[in-house]
């Protein structure tokens, strides 16, 4: 497991993203002027700063979008539901599935969340909640390999949740949280049970620098394509 660092990785991805959602909102005031009283973010912005975009994906090839978007918000409203989503699931499943495997599923779920938006959606779509489903998945599928009964009820109220406010709110990317949910629960049945193996754990350990260097890479790519436009 974790041990001492349980919880680490969640708050660096919790800055992570607070720090590029301060950013899109100087570069709103910036180039757009305003805000509004709930600091939304405009759409152009957030489509320089790497917001997924079928077009930008698939015609001129900027697969990085399928990262980057997972770090952006359109709005305080929405950064705060995301980011009380994941300061509350992030430690129980690092805990879960430690360090290695967590960021692994985070970023890698994501990227699947918003593969699948891209598929459905030609709009323009951001947000953790891609993750943040990711995560349930992968302790649903962990709980229903186990026979955690305790964890299955836990992973099924947040499913749930995430059900009714698909439903209820417009403007909510089902896709991406769908995508993210499948390849969670895929992860999550697959990846072994932490610790048992040191082999496994090498792997997942080498794994999880991969996406972490793949996803700064990602944002080198979304400063390039930014950089013009801040001068």
């Amino acid at each position: 497991m974790a041990g001492s660092q349980v919880g680490f990785t969640t708050i660096i991805l919790l800055l992570i993203n607070a720090a590029l959602f301060v950013t899109s909102l100087v570069l709103t005031i910036r180039l757009a002027g305003e805000t509004g009283m709930l600091a939304n973010i405009d759409g152009q912005v957030l489509l320089m700063m790497g917001g997924k975009f079928r077009l930008s994906i698939l015609l001129y090839g900027e697969w990085w979008r399928l990262l980057t978007a997972n770090f952006l918000h359109g709005g305080l409203m929405h950064l705060a539901f995301n980011m009380m989503s994941l300061y509350n699931l992030g430690p129980i499943a690092e805990d879960m599935f430690g360090t290695s495997r967590f960021l692994v599923f985070y970023l890698a779920t994501g990227v699947c969340g918003f593969a699948a938006s891209t598929m459905w959606s030609d709009g323009l779509s951001i947000g953790a909640s891609a993750s943040i489903c990711g995560l349930i998945g992968a302790m649903y599928g962990f709980s229903r390999r186990n026979f955690n009964s305790h964890l299955q009820s836990v992973a099924k109220r947040w499913i749930i949740a995430i059900a009714i406010f698909g439903f209820l709110f417009p403007n909510i990317d089902n896709a991406a949280h769908l995508g993210g949910l499948a390849a969670g629960l895929a992860f999550g049945y697959f990846c072994g049970t932490p610790g048992q193996d040191p082999g496994r754990e090498s792997v997942w350990k080498g794994a999880s620098i991969g996406v972490a260097t793949l996803t700064v890479a990602a944002f080198y790519f979304a400063y390039r394509n930014l950089a013009p436009a801040i001068g």
